[in-house]
């Protein structure tokens, strides 16, 4: 057997293989309710054979959402709305599926991407006002953030648990907490975003303070049941900024915590960032964490598009999964074809069993009864 597709535990939750499908934003909400869309494109992407699937950033408050059109989770009409979209995947797939809670911090209220994507002000009808652990705009023409006051943090800690709650009624499986790509979370582990003169600021051990806050009471607020972990952006790819030495150092008390997976992506904080692509390129931060030592199961996301690469990814023990994101909704066949080109197998839905190519005979197995 590969070791792609062998068996993996994320604390509670065991996957048939070790692909994930990581989170992705659809911006195709309203109101923060789940619609149409989701059940569709969830729908296909739990057909694809990976071991997991993760939904998209979806927010814990209205303003915490990246877009007027992102996915929300902070009532009770976007829990129901969520919850009868995740019976409906769960109905034809045994794939486990998972939630992505998040706050955007002074990112938020920004256009769609395929609308531009830029900032919106308060002023415009899809814009408001935005709020960061310190009044630092993300982008020179961008707003001004509200700095969070003491009780606007312990709201937004409050928020994370009570959303975490309605994920588990709504049926999902596990938890990951958004502190990567320049987010709320990830904007009070920076320097460079985090300026404050409290007990949240400063110090690396004050600049952690908040997300675990947040791990905590989320994993206080759902049962054993729920798988609980992190992503996190392992660098800022700016000078003075976050980088892997602190990463490591968050990694190592998150898995003190009973953190039970760290998702390892990159940047995303300050547009000063200057990334060199290349198939992997966030492997070795990934790497760099597993060395630490940590018990607690690490994904490596970015640019992973080969099956032999995500094998030997494994195989040298950089990382105990593999996520797939933009590559996968091109293919959302990956998994099958990834099977069949390391001489493994995978368990279709019955009613696909029939298009398995002759060529890659043995590659498909039925699915029990």
């Amino acid at each position: 057997m590969s070791q792609l597709f062998s068996p993996v535990t994320f604390g509670p939750l065991t996957l048939s293989n070790r692909i994930v499908i990581a989170p992705m934003c659809q911006y195709s909400s309203t109101d923060g309710l789940a619609s149409d869309w989701h059940r569709q494109h969830l729908g296909m992407l739990a057909q694809s054979g990976a071991g997991l699937l993760i939904l998209e950033a979806t927010a814990v408050l209205p303003e915490g959402r990246i877009s007027y059109a992102d996915l929300g989770l902070w009532d009770d009409a976007t829990e129901a709305a969520l919850t009868d979209v995740i019976a409906s995947v769960k109905r034809w797939s045994p794939m486990p599926v998972g939630v992505q809670l998040a706050h955007a911090g002074r990112k938020a209220s920004s256009a769609r991407p395929w609308d531009g994507g830029g900032p919106l002000p308060p002023t415009d009808p899809n814009g408001w006002t935005v709020k960061a652990p310190s009044a630092l705009p993300f982008t020179a023409n961008g707003p001004t953030p509200e700095a969070l006051d003491e009780a606007g943090i312990d709201a937004v800690v409050e928020a994370f648990a009570v959303a975490a709650k309605r994920a588990e009624r709504a049926g999902l499986d596990l938890i990951e907490l958004h502190a990567a790509h320049g987010y709320l979370l990830h904007q009070f582990l920076s320097p460079l975003s985090n300026k404050r003169q409290d007990e949240y600021g400063g110090s690396l051990e004050n600049r952690m303070r908040l997300l675990i806050r947040v791990f905590d009471a989320v994993r206080a607020a759902v049962s054993d049941r729920i798988s609980v972990g992190v992503r996190i952006s392992a660098s800022d790819w700016v000078d003075g900024g976050w980088d892997i030495e602190q990463s490591t150092t968050l990694a190592q008390i998150l898995d003190l915590c009973g953190c039970q997976f760290l998702h390892v992506s990159s940047g995303g904080l300050d547009a000063r960032q200057k990334i060199a692509l290349e198939p992997g390129y966030q492997v070795p931060f990934a790497a760099a964490i597993k060395a630490a030592k940590v018990r607690m199961p690490v994904i490596a996301v970015g640019l992973i598009t080969d099956p032999a690469q995500a094998e030997s990814i494994l195989r040298h023990n950089h990382a105990d999964a593999v996520a797939l994101a933009r590559g996968i909704l091109y293919e959302p066949r990956w998994p099958w074809h990834a099977a069949a080109a390391l001489g493994d197998s995978i368990t279709p839905a019955p009613q696909y069993l029939r298009c398995e190519p002759r060529e890659a005979r043995g590659v498909f197995t039925a699915p029990s009864a």
